[in-house]
Formats: structure tokens, sequence, C-alpha cells
């Protein structure tokens, strides 16, 4: 058979170069969206939580955490339909299945947690600290490596302090490791 060999000039091969680098930049940028639609929803829930826990009486000062929990799954589902890449990627097909296996293990060890009545933020601060530090090495993104580094630091800190001020510091990290990593990755020139 005869083999037809495509040769491009300089000029296309400088275009193709330049489209796959485009591409590419624009592929980081939309693994913020994630980070910033959980860090939002899991800082409030954790910040509301504290204060109803800490400032009212109420006995349903835990619901901000199911609530915006289940509207995160919600949202994370819906940005995955909408999603309009039509081939993935091994790279993200990889972060969505870790980050899938560690959602999971979320809910497990809030269940677990909680019906051996403790609080969760110390174990979830771990998972999350470690689906964090992955994917920043994964995407070779040092703010997300230090994001997930600060999630352990943060687990660390949180079994020194009183239990009630757990949540406010779950909030804390949240927003230092998933915020602040998302907002730069989302206007990142890489």
């Amino acid at each position: 058979m005869d083999a037809i060999e495509n040769e491009m000039n300089p000029l296309q091969s400088l275009k193709l170069i330049s489209d796959v680098i485009l591409r590419t930049k624009e592929q980081l940028r939309s693994y913020s969206t994630l980070y910033l639609i959980w860090g939002w929803l899991i800082a409030v829930a954790s910040l509301a939580f504290f204060a109803l826990h800490t400032y009212t009486s109420s006995p349903l000062f835990f619901l901000p955490f199911p609530v915006l929990g289940l509207t995160g799954i919600l949202l994370t589902i819906r940005y995955y339909h909408s999603a309009k890449e039509t081939s993935e990627t091994y790279l993200a097909s990889y972060l969505k299945n870790l980050w899938f296996v560690l959602g999971i293990c979320f809910v497990l060890t809030v269940f677990i947690s909680l019906s051996q009545k403790m609080q969760p933020f110390t174990y979830t601060l771990l998972i999350g600290g470690v689906g964090t530090l992955v994917s920043g090495q994964n995407l070779r993104f040092k703010p997300l490596i230090t994001g997930g580094i600060l999630f352990f630091t943060f687990a660390v800190i949180s079994i020194l302090i009183p239990e009630q001020y757990r949540s406010l510091l779950h909030g804390f990290a949240v927003i230092t490791g998933y915020l602040v990593p998302g907002y730069l990755l989302k206007y990142t020139k890489a």
C-alpha cells in the first residue's frame, strides 16, 4: 500500500502547536469550575453550620450541609452533562474518577462519623487534601498542591481546637484549599 504522508509547512506546524497550547490552557481553566462550585457551597455550609450551632438554639443547625451538598451534586452532574468536550482526555477521565471515588468517601465518612456521634470535619479535610493535592500534581498547578497541603495542615489543627470551632476552621480551609486555587486556576495564563 502506498503511504500518504502529509507534510506540513512551517506555518502550518506553528499553527497546529499554537492550537494545541490554546486548547490545553482552556482545558486547564475548565477544571476551576468544580473547585469554585464546591468551594463556595462547602464554605457557606461550614460557616452557616457554625453560626446556627453557636448563635441559635435551632436543632436544625446541621441542615446547610445536606442542602448545599445535594445542590453541589446536582450542579456537578449538570456540569458534566453540559460539557462540550467531544472526547475526554486521559487526565480529565482520571480526575473525574478520582473525585467520584473521593465523593463516595466523603459521604461514607460523614455517615460513619455521625453514626458514631463524631464531627466529620477532620476526616473530610483529609479526603479533600488527597483529592486537591493529587489533582494539583497531575495538573502541575502549584496553588492546588499548596491547597492540598493546607487541607492536611488544617486537619491536624482541627484535633487541637475545641469541637465547636471545627466547622469554622473547615470553612476557612475550604476557602484557602478550593476557592483561592480555583480562582487562580480560572484566571491562569498557563
